[in-house]
């Protein structure tokens, strides 16, 4: 039995990887904070199904002797490392913290996993943050980085670090890089959630507008589902390599905005508020990702289209608020 360790297990991609290498028989393991351990109700609710068929450890990725104790008791084959301050309009907040957690945290990572298990493969979860001010469209392993924000700066500096290791030192460590990528798990923070959640608080009479700031952004968005199978056949390949994983076609905010609202039969005109302070102070307005690598050496294709996301993501957020409602009102 193959095991497998993932840091950020408690996130989207994190929740749908475990399940995935689950169902392939795998032991999965996952670092979270200790913090998460001491309050399970409110920090595991995406791994809530999962929590008797996974083995949790306390780690900080700001912290190498706690990577270092787990590594030092456990050996793994595969190493999916995700766990990140991935938030983009926070890393402008706090620039500070995102690069201590973000490159730090891969460092320390890969710096443990050389002294203890260099023959554990390792996965760097890449962003199409990276290419930021793109200089060709669509975007592919080739095209040169222009990060525009301290959060694509960082995942430069992991991607590097991912590649010097294995260059340097002959480690199997490869990067994805994977564009925008969503599901009923994303974060109430982004946009994509934060537009589904507001829209059925709207159809519920909860709320009664949506602000947003660049409505123009354009953005190759897919399923978070369909890019975990990516990260695994990335690891199972026999030579370690990068790759581009997107689905090849755009949408802008807007458009999602009106399949969204339209999905509960409202005009996203009459509640859709742009409102200046969600603009970014460096804008990145086009990523259009070119998976052909990934789709001929790794035979990895989308299972969900555009439509069917953001179908899922507002048929979920109503269910759940629905569910809510009425729980509150049977008191």
């Amino acid at each position: 039995m193959k095991k497998a360790l993932i840091t950020g297990i408690t996130g989207q991609d994190g929740s749908y990887l475990a399940e995935y290498l689950l169902d392939l028989g795998y032991e999965v393991h996952g670092l979270v904070r200790r913090v998460a351990l001491e309050d399970p109700t409110r920090r595991f609710t995406r791994l809530e199904r999962l929590l008797d068929r996974v083995i949790l450890h306390p780690a900080s990725l700001e912290s190498y002797p706690s990577i270092f104790h787990v590594l030092a008791k456990h050996e793994f084959d595969e190493c999916y490392h995700l766990a990140a301050q991935s938030f983009v309009a926070e890393s402008f907040a706090d620039g500070f913290s995102t690069m201590n957690t973000n490159i730090n945290g891969t460092h320390y990572m890969l710096a443990a996993l050389r002294e203890l298990q260099p023959d554990c493969r390792f996965y760097f979860a890449g962003s199409s943050e990276m290419f930021g001010k793109v200089h060709q469209t669509p975007q592919n392993e080739d095209t040169p980085f222009h990060p525009r924000s301290p959060y694509g700066i960082s995942k430069v500096a992991g991607f590097d670090l991912t590649r010097n290791y294995r260059e340097a030192y002959g480690m199997y460590c490869v990067s994805g890089i994977l564009f925008n990528h969503e599901s009923p798990r994303r974060g109430y923070e982004f946009v994509t959630r934060k537009i589904t959640s507001t829209v059925a608080r709207i159809k519920l009479g909860l709320a009664t507008e949506l602000r947003l700031g660049n409505l123009d952004a354009e953005r190759d968005w897919g399923h978070a589902a369909d890019y975990v199978r990516g990260m695994h056949l990335m690891l199972q390949h026999t030579e370690p390599d990068d790759y581009v994983v997107a689905t090849g076609e755009t949408h802008t905010v807007r458009e999602f905005c009106e399949r969204a609202f339209g999905r509960l039969n409202l005009d996203y005109r009459e509640f859709l508020k742009v409102d200046e302070q969600f603009y970014r102070p460096a804008e990145v307005d086009l990523l259009l990702g070119d998976a052909t690598k990934a789709r001929r050496v790794l035979r990895w294709e989308p299972q969900h289209n555009f439509e069917g996301l953001v179908n899922e993501m507002v048929d979920s957020d109503l269910r759940a608020l629905s569910e809510a409602n009425s729980a509150t009102r049977g008191r």
